[in-house]
């Protein structure tokens, strides 16, 4: 073997049996070759069983033309019914385009999985030389002796990769069904409220025009009517809120179940599920949750994943680079001429240590983001938790104490009425103040629901999003110190 036959000058040759390398590459390829298959559904069952444990509904990815077409038809049967918060979840899993372009992510994700796990191609080289009446030729067989005996390293850290991978989609979906949820109770609040709104408008309008009469006839002072109009007018302000949010939580809700086109064709249903009896007690049930929460799991896999690739940074350090290759020559009238070639990295520029910092360094902050996931959850939990019982408490009260008090008032009013003791001015604003009393209560069942959603969420490991925001004013309270 001669200078021109090694295809690096800077590399070192030793003595290696090639052989015995190449035996035990193909040994290594045969061992792990039922690990490094790609599955057909690009690791969705895989995920699935994160999702049935904590939604207790799979995922299924669209990866065909056919099982888009499937998916369609399905939603459309769904459609035709009045939406509950469950099937606004089912329709979100199965048809929401971001959360199909997150499952092809994680097929990207175990596709290099797979990769990971497979020894690299070896290298055939050939070369042919002709002059001065003789030709010569070269041939090599070349692999990465590196390569082989990091694969059982390098599988494991594309095993860990691609659970981080998993972990963050079973993150992706918990957060589609919680905002389908959450956007599904909102719209149809807001539905209810713009029909008590409505009512509110009917009897201010009533009351406006009643009013400008009695005193166009003297019956009623100016100041008197003012106040009406001045009802009338903030009565129209609030109608005009409520259908704006009417129109933008359903367009909300659209958007959580990746609909296209009008949103007016799902049909929601006239009111709100009715309180509970009695609020669910999760806290033994959240406390076994912060061992199985998601975004837990994910903080404990991305430390794992970092202590891996930090253990093969310091193994590989000063080596990184190493090919044992067989080597053949003929040349024109000689016999044919066998050996071998190694190709050694020599760290003279680069001795590893910035990569070694590196990888120390991501798994310090590992550790930390792991600490701080855990303790963010417990928080997390306990605030939702506090959230969801006072969220009931509210609604118990509007439901079961301040709506029938409001009602009693009401038959009491109507008897005074009835007995020409209030005028039927009187008797409109009681009106009011009644359906304003009910509006009040809507809103803190809606409250309750959302609380109870963002609880189930909190518990399978979405992050905690806050009390929820009331959206349009309740009718303002009518002037009952009357004419």
């Amino acid at each position: 073997m001669n200078a021109n036959s090694l295809r690096r000058t800077s590399k070192v040759t030793r003595t290696l049996s090639a052989a015995a390398v190449m035996a035990a590459t193909m040994a290594a390829v045969g061992s792990l070759s039922g690990c490094a298959a790609v599955s057909p559904d690009g690791g969705v069952a895989s995920l699935s069983s994160l999702t049935q444990a904590r939604l207790g509904r799979p995922v299924a990815a669209q990866r065909t033309d056919a099982d888009r077409a499937r998916a369609a038809e399905q939603v459309q049967a769904w459609l035709a019914e009045p939406l509950t918060a469950d099937r606004c979840v089912d329709i979100a899993l199965l048809n929401h385009p971001g959360l199909q372009s997150t499952l092809a992510a994680l097929g990207v994700a175990e596709a290099d999985r797979a990769q990971a796990a497979r020894l690299a191609n070896p290298t055939l080289g050939f070369g042919r030389i002709r002059g001065g009446g003789h030709t010569e030729l070269d041939r090599s067989l070349t692999v990465s002796v590196l390569g082989l005996l990091a694969l059982p390293a390098a599988r494991d850290l594309g095993q860990s990769r691609f659970d981080e991978a998993r972990l963050q989609a079973a993150q992706a979906v918990v957060q589609q069904a919680t905002e389908a949820r959450l956007a599904f109770h909102e719209a149809v609040a807001a539905q209810e409220l713009l029909g008590y709104h409505q009512q509110v408008q009917t009897a201010a309008d009533a009351a406006s025009e009643l009013a400008r009469r009695m005193q166009e006839a003297g019956n009623f002072s100016r100041l008197a009517q003012w106040r009406e109009q001045a009802f009338q007018s903030d009565a129209r302000a609030n109608l005009a809120r409520a259908r704006h949010q009417a129109t933008a939580t359903r367009e909300r809700l659209a958007r959580a179940l990746g609909l296209a086109g009008d949103p007016a064709r799902m049909t929601l249903p006239e009111r709100l599920q009715p309180l509970p009896e009695a609020p669910a007690e999760p806290a033994a049930a959240l406390r076994a949750a912060l061992e199985t929460r998601l975004d837990v799991q994910l903080a404990r896999q991305q430390a794992q994943t970092a202590a891996r690739a930090l253990s093969w940074t310091r193994a590989s350090r000063f080596v990184n680079v190493l090919e044992l290759g067989t080597l053949q020559k003929n040349q024109t009238g000689d016999a044919r001429q066998r050996g071998f070639d190694v190709s050694l990295e020599l760290p003279l520029f680069d001795p590893g240590d910035a990569r070694l910092a590196r990888a120390e360094a991501e798994y310090q902050r590992a550790l930390h983001q792991t600490a701080a996931a855990a303790a963010q959850a417990e928080s997390d939990m306990r605030e939702a938790h506090s959230a969801y019982q006072a969220a009931y408490a509210v609604a118990q009260h509007q439901w079961h104490e301040a709506v029938p008090l409001r009602k009693r008032i009401s038959d009491e009013q109507l008897l005074r009425y009835n007995g020409m003791l209030i005028s039927v001015f009187d008797l409109l604003a009681d009106a009011r103040d009644q359906i304003g009393t009910v509006t009040t209560a809507v809103q803190a069942l809606r409250d309750y629901w959302l609380a109870d959603a963002q609880l189930q969420a909190v518990a399978a490991g979405a992050p905690y999003r806050g009390a929820p925001v009331d959206a349009p004013t309740r009718p303002a309270a009518a002037n009952t110190a009357r004419h």
